[in-house]
């Protein structure tokens, strides 16, 4: 295995007033600047928006070398540091908030908060990620995109926000095959429910409510299993809950990362 190369994508271009580094990180087969975009304004003004791409996603290249999400944190922590950004605040969805979880179990000095977001210590099992990943290199991510849909969104918000809904599910149509079939495999072995107690960061675990991948119940049990831990759920909103409801995320966001001293 290796450590891939992450592209970071700043977001609105601004490093806002107060110049506080936040790391976006996004979910398998989105882009950071299409999940997060629409987060975006409302958290620009406060804080300097950073986001990456996983490999063969958004800006970041494709590759074939097998990686773990131990080595994906890695690779953020080298575009941190190649933008100059010691400590940060960090908030991933789904395998960005595994990454996010990585990061403070690897990296602890430089994780000044943590939000997890649709996201779990352990998603699934791990044949039907290898299954997943088998039809990706069959059939490409474009065969993803219906079950996708079922499982990304609530059940109005294809019909309510139809650009931003087609906007990610062409990302994920888009996407790399072989990368995204590496995240896949990476994500069959990695499960970190064991070592949640050694997690100092101040962590908040947000969650969709209609989220079947990573439920409420998910952000409860890890709110509880942290240090420094809370939890808070999101109406109307499923898998990708900052691209669907974008100023409650937001709003949640910064009155956490605002009271962390």
């Amino acid at each position: 295995m290796t450590t891939p190369t992450i592209t970071g994508v700043s977001l609105r271009g601004s490093k806002g007033r107060y110049d506080e580094p936040l790391l976006l990180g996004p979910s398998l087969g989105t882009a950071a600047a299409t999940v997060w975009g629409p987060a975006a304004p409302a958290l620009d003004s406060r804080y300097r928006l950073l986001g990456w791409d996983l490999p063969g996603h958004g800006e970041s290249a494709p590759t074939t070398q097998p990686f773990s999400v131990a080595e994906l944190a890695q690779g953020v922590i080298a575009m941190a540091d190649a933008a100059g950004i010691d400590h940060f605040l960090y908030a991933g969805i789904s395998l960005g908030g595994a990454v996010g979880l990585q990061l403070a179990l690897d990296f602890p000095e430089r994780v000044k908060g943590l939000a997890v977001v649709c996201a779990s210590p352990r998603f699934g099992v791990e044949e039907a990620w290898r299954e997943r990943a088998r039809q990706v290199r069959a059939s490409g991510t474009s065969s993803l995109v219906v079950g996708s849909a079922q499982r990304w969104f609530a059940p109005d918000t294809v019909a309510q926000q139809p650009e931003i809904t087609s906007a990610l599910l062409h990302g994920l149509a888009s996407a790399d095959d072989e990368s995204y079939a590496l995240c896949c495999e990476a994500l069959a072995v990695w499960d970190v429910r064991d070592r949640l107690g050694e997690i100092s960061a101040p962590t908040i675990a947000i969650a969709g409510v209609h989220d079947q991948v990573s439920p409420p119940s998910d952000a409860e049990e890890m709110a509880g299993a942290v240090a420094r831990g809370e939890a808070h759920s999101i109406p109307d909103a499923s898998h990708l809950a900052p691209a669907e409801r974008p100023a409650e995320v937001a709003q949640r966001l910064d009155t956490f990362f605002g009271g962390i001293q």
